[in-house]
């Protein structure tokens, strides 16, 4: 039975079949368009068939009048509620708008959902994405504890400045795009918090809800991601180290290897040709690029010519691989009082309450222990995120 949530973030009506039913949610349901956290787990969800593609996007022709009928009427009752400055973060949009309008809009976006069902091919990647939505919402439900005092002593430049009355007025709450880029990794909406792009010293103003953040991120994802899929084992320790004696022999600095291997990496035109006696590209490209788009480890299909099938392999795994981690880990905070609060491109932090210490082991293991071998992590801490230390289990 198709239907639709009035509302993703709580239970407050789901329309079926003409009417909206208030009371609890009814049985027999079966796809929608987006994930709602609070539905059962067999419902399907129609945006991940079309891959984060808008209602617009997916809209067919057939149903488009209806469709930016229906539409239109809401951005004009959006627009109404913004020009009366109701808050729209804390009250949902689709409860405060004409419950004619409410059905007619439901019941166009069943008939688009049903068409994408029909007419898309589930992804081979469907179960993960499934996953991450999840991860996606449980960090969303989690308001950002913003103590903006403590950048005031930086406040001498008008940059700072204007920062800060940006953060001033953002939206407390994280809100990820899982669709947005080419290779899965993550970016923020335009109405979330952005975390994405803060400098370090501004991070000083992002505070836990608990006691601490305890931050886990990969030693040189990209690469260790590279050596895996030239059948290599990963090695134990810092993998710069490994390339000064492996690849190097010990003639470069660590700073001096760190810049060639990624200028290597990165430039397949390189001439640099110590790397490939480790790294094996050409037998990544045979493996997952067929001449005209790659296939990840993950399932995930891109278009790429020659010059970007390597990069996009890597960093799409890479993205895939530590999404994956960051999803094991949230399900073992499940049900405690600490939760994943956000990730920084291939860093996890984790909002973590004392009273979870047992299980920090626990999380780490499982975050190092990947699809592709175990991964070398660095953990920090700290009171607030622009001060983080490293720690050693």
């Amino acid at each position: 039975m198709l239907f639709q949530s009035v509302d993703n973030k709580k239970f407050i009506g789901i329309y079926v079949d003409g009417a909206i039913h208030r009371e609890a949610i009814p049985e027999g349901l079966r796809a929608t368009w987006g994930y709602c956290s609070f539905l059962p787990d067999n419902i399907t969800y129609a945006n991940l068939y079309c891959e984060g593609r808008s209602l617009d996007e997916v809209c067919p022709e057939k149903l488009s009048l209806e469709w930016e009928r229906a539409s239109s009427g809401l951005r004009a009752q959006m627009a109404a509620c913004r020009e009366a400055k109701v808050d729209l973060y804390n009250n949902s949009f689709l409860t405060l708008i004409p419950e004619k309008l409410l059905l007619e809009f439901c019941e166009i976006k069943n008939q688009i959902t049903e068409y994408v069902l029909t007419n898309y091919s589930r992804p081979k990647n469907y179960d993960f994405l499934l996953e991450l939505e999840w991860l996606l919402a449980s960090m969303r439900s989690h308001q950002v504890n913003l103590n903006l005092s403590a950048l005031k002593p930086h406040l001498v430049s008008a940059h700072a400045r204007a920062v800060y009355k940006r953060l001033k007025h953002a939206k407390p709450v994280i809100d990820y795009d899982a669709f947005k880029t080419k290779t899965g990794r993550l970016t923020t909406k335009r109405d979330s918090f952005p975390i994405l792009t803060l400098s370090k010293i501004f991070r000083q103003a992002i505070e836990p809800n608990n006691d601490y953040f305890v931050e886990l991120d990969f030693n040189a994802a990209e690469l260790r991601t590279l050596l895996a899929l030239s059948g290599k084992e990963q090695p134990a320790g810092d993998i710069h180290e490994w390339n000064i004696k492996n690849i190097y022999r010990g003639s470069v600095t660590r700073e001096e290897a760190k810049k060639r291997i990624f200028a290597w990496l990165y430039n397949p035109e390189s001439k640099d040709h110590l790397p490939n006696h480790a790294y094996n590209r050409e037998k990544i490209l045979a493996k997952h690029w067929d001449g005209e788009r790659v296939e990840t480890y993950f399932g995930r299909e891109i278009k790429a010519d020659r010059h970007h099938a390597v990069n996009y392999i890597i960093q799409s795994t890479t993205s895939d691989l530590f999404l994956k981690r960051t999803i094991d880990v949230g399900k073992i905070l499940r049900g405690r009082k600490s939760y994943v609060a956000f990730t920084l491109h291939d860093s996890l932090v984790i909002d973590f309450a004392e009273e979870d210490k047992d299980i920090l082991k626990q999380a780490v293991d499982a975050f190092e222990d990947t699809d592709l071998g175990k991964f070398g992590v660095n953990i920090s801490v700290g009171e607030n995120f622009g001060e983080m230390k490293r720690l050693t289990l």
